[in-house]
């Protein structure tokens, strides 16, 4: 069933439910106040009886003389003698009257509701002034005419009702299509998606949670499309980064087989193809690495790790490198600085972002490690060329190379690993007039 249906069947269903509870509370409550409505307006008729009977007689015998008044009054009315427990008098048949005292007990005052038959009665008691006298008037209405008033407020209440539920299911279909629409909307997107039809993805009118819902599977869809065409740019880069290299490999092996190199030649190849080996292995073992720290999370290991004793390892380790290319390295650690990382991926990320920053340097490097608003924020800079503009979006993408690149593959190293110890990495220019890589932890 379509979600619209079931919101427009529970919506009915609750309704319903409340309209029956309130029903019953009204159709039970409505002969109450019938009842007590009625007894009011019996004891007001009662007390106009009651007084004019002490105005113009006194004793019992003067009260006997008023019986043709009291049935010219067309009430159903007992006179009840406390005294004596009996009927004094009644505007009933004496066959009636002798029923009514047969199933009710006329002594008992809290009693408001006779029997007679199958039906019921409601009651008034006025007594008869002075109260010497023991009588009491008693009048008597049938709860048939009160059902049948309770009957006729009831339909008229489930007309009303009816018509306010057509009026709330309509208003229901409404909202719910409004609210589900959307939905529908977004399935169809979805769908595009599924068929990796990313260009035709469209933004569709929604508000509240369903426009956060719409929000993210824009952004998803967007982030989808990048990734596919990251990888896609990936394969082709693969591809022509390890053909490169076996290319050469084989045509040197091709020569010496064929006995076209003279001695010297051959030798000069068997280096070539030596350099070109290890060069393949350099980057295969990179992307095993890099296929590891994203999606092998385990290969972490988390310690703390003092942040002058990790730059101090970065140093000797690119010594050998600096005094060749004879540039200065410069290092500034605020003291009392610690990260919680895996020290020894950690490490090989800030080699990678020194090493290219050597490699690009004309004369110093400079790594600064300090705290601001709460984070723990590393800077690699140089003095070299600088990364071009259109170059910096993807400088941290797999197999992009700048001028005297190697394998293209550091920086996204680095970048998994930071990302991965839960920092970031960005790339801008430094104040030395070269690139400036920040990684910054956040405490």
């Amino acid at each position: 069933m379509k979600l619209q249906y079931q919101l427009n069947a529970a919506f009915t269903t609750l309704l319903l439910v409340i309209m029956t509870v309130t029903g019953y509370v009204i159709y039970s409550l409505i002969l109450d106040l019938l009842i007590q409505d009625e007894q009011r307006q019996l004891k007001q008729k009662g007390e106009i009886l009651v007084d004019v009977l002490n105005e113009r007689y006194g004793t019992r015998q003067d009260i006997q003389q008023y019986s043709d008044f009291l049935q010219d009054q067309d009430l159903q009315l007992f006179l009840y003698d406390r005294n004596q427990n009996a009927v004094f008098y009644s505007t009933m048949s004496s066959r009636v009257t002798a029923g009514f005292f047969q199933a009710n007990n006329f002594e008992d005052t809290s009693e408001m509701l006779w029997e007679y038959g199958n039906d019921k009665y409601v009651t008034s008691r006025i007594v008869v002034y002075p109260e010497a006298t023991g009588l009491e008037l008693i009048l008597l209405t049938p709860m048939n005419d009160l059902q049948v008033v309770q009957q006729n407020f009831i339909f008229r209440l489930f007309i009303v009702f009816l018509i306010g539920a057509a009026a709330a299911v309509l208003l229901s279909y409404f909202l719910t299509n409004k609210l589900v629409t959307p939905l529908s909307q977004l399935k169809q997107q979805l769908k595009k998606i599924e068929k990796r039809q990313f260009d035709e993805v469209e933004r569709i009118q929604a508000t509240g949670e369903i426009k956060e819902v719409e929000q993210s599977i824009f952004e998803m869809s967007e982030e989808l499309q990048r990734y596919m065409k990251s990888q896609q740019t990936f394969f082709q880069n693969a591809s022509h980064e390890l053909k490169t290299p076996l290319m050469t490999i084989q045509g040197y092996a091709e020569g010496i087989r064929d006995k076209i190199f003279d001695e010297k030649d051959e030798e000069k190849g068997l280096e070539v193809m030596v350099t070109e080996v290890n060069r393949l292995k350099a980057i295969i073992n990179e992307m095993i690495l890099l296929a590891k720290l994203d999606s092998e999370p385990d290969v972490y290991d988390p310690k703390k790790i003092d942040a002058s004793e990790l730059i101090n390892q970065v140093i000797d380790r690119t010594m050998p490198l600096v005094n060749e290319k004879e540039i200065l390295i410069k290092q500034d650690v605020d003291d009392d600085i610690t990260l919680f990382a895996d020290e020894e991926k950690l490490l090989r990320a800030l080699l990678n972002l020194t090493f290219n920053a050597i490699r690009h340097a004309k004369s110093q490097v400079g790594i600064h490690v300090y705290k601001k608003n709460r984070a723990v924020i590393i800077t690699v800079e140089d003095d070299g060329e600088g990364i071009a503009d259109n170059l910096i979006p993807h400088i941290f993408h797999r197999f992009v190379k700048g001028k005297n690149g190697e394998t293209g593959l550091g920086l996204a190293i680095a970048r998994a690993i930071v990302e991965q110890s839960g920092g970031e990495i960005n790339v801008g220019e430094s104040g030395l007039g070269g690139a400036k890589f920040e990684v910054i932890f956040h405490l």
